[in-house]
């Protein structure tokens, strides 16, 4: 399995995290969990292998064109055959930009792109299949999100203001209450939640949640100091907080993550 990054253009760096390409050359299957990342994602599969993913714990194959909802929880998946992937990786709030739909409707599952976004996106893919050069492949995608872009102007300010406030959490994650986070843009606490849930399918105070356990799996994962440490380095009040909520995250405990860690996992959550 191989996992490469390329960087947006400058036009689209406020709106992609990053592009990658996932490619595997086996045919043997695997099976894994992806955890709760607070990015959205597109995926064109370019390769003849399936995937599938379990809800309410029933395995469904994953569509050729796949929009990645917020996943909350733990979500299992398995594969099959060999798998070359391009993925938009977004940030929590930009996926809206360049979709019609309220953003929660997508939560923890994976949908067809192209029965959300129809033909635009269906000849996209007809292209990327088209052409193998990794360059080409990416100007295709940049200029069908800058088309989109376009279409969405008007919805501009809104999203905007919601990625100045996640920001804003963002860099003091230990800033839970929603009053004052609220008081801090002039808006009231219930319009906060409203527009952040509409635009990132999360609330205030699970974006808050996801955003401390990334950075707990970054710590864990360098297994260089004690889990009590983490957890205060985190922003928990204490250690039997800190690992309910990974529990809920992972439907492991920190340790036992740290004894189950799978290279396709760590791929996934990069």
């Amino acid at each position: 399995m191989e996992l490469k990054y390329f960087s947006p253009s400058e036009a689209l760096k406020p709106y992609v995290k990053h592009y990658y390409i996932f490619e595997s050359d086996t045919e043997a299957g695997f099976e894994d969990t992806v955890f709760p990342s607070g990015d959205m994602e597109m995926i064109f599969n370019l390769g003849e292998g399936i995937w599938e993913s379990s809800v309410d714990n029933i395995f469904t194959t994953t569509p050729k064109i796949e929009l990645w909802g917020q996943i909350t929880k733990p979500l299992a998946i398995r594969s099959n055959g060999r798998h070359t992937m391009l993925g938009i990786k977004f940030f929590t709030h930009s996926a809206a930009y360049f979709l019609d739909d309220e953003i929660g409707v997508f939560n923890d599952q994976v949908s067809d792109l192209g029965d959300i976004i129809g033909t635009p996106v269906k000849v996209l893919h007809a292209q990327l299949l088209e052409t193998k050069d990794i360059a080409k492949r990416i100007e295709l995608i940049e200029l069908f999100l800058l088309k989109r872009l376009i279409v969405h102007e008007k919805k501009v300010f809104r999203i905007d203001k919601v990625g100045h406030i996640l920001t804003g959490i963002k860099k003091n994650p230990e800033e839970s209450n929603i009053n004052n986070i609220a008081s801090k843009h002039g808006i009231t606490s219930r319009y906060l939640h409203k527009l952040i849930h509409q635009h990132t399918g999360l609330s205030p105070s699970s974006f808050n949640k996801i955003i401390r356990f990334q950075f707990s799996l970054k710590l864990i994962t360098k297994n260089d100091q004690p889990l009590t440490s983490i957890a205060y380095n985190c922003g928990y009040f204490d250690q039997s907080h800190f690992i309910r909520d990974f529990k809920s995250f992972t439907g492991l405990t920190p340790s036992a993550y740290l004894e189950n860690i799978t290279p396709v996992n760590q791929l996934l959550q990069q």
